[in-house]
């Protein structure tokens, strides 16, 4: 993985594009020596929008799992004073 100081970035950014998208490295933009963004090839980036979504539907099933009763809707507003 390469690391690149925004500004060196700015100034090479049509290479750093090329690299990513035809080479599929991964390229880190630094600013005051700290990470502050990432350029990855798209490939990455939907391998973990996927991932994402599978701990996301895990996430909602345990939460279903977990559930009490079901509160009717007009109960729970007058609970609230709404």
């Amino acid at each position: 993985m390469t690391r690149l100081p925004a500004t060196k970035a700015r100034e090479q950014f049509a290479d750093i594009i090329n690299r990513v998208t035809y080479r599929g490295e991964r390229v880190v933009l630094e600013r005051r020596g700290k990470s502050v963004a990432a350029l990855v090839p798209v490939q990455d980036l939907e391998l973990l929008e996927a991932l994402e979504d599978k701990l996301d539907v895990a996430a909602a099933r345990a939460a279903l799992a977990e559930r009490g009763p079901n509160i009717p809707w007009s109960k729970l507003k007058a609970e609230l004073g709404i």
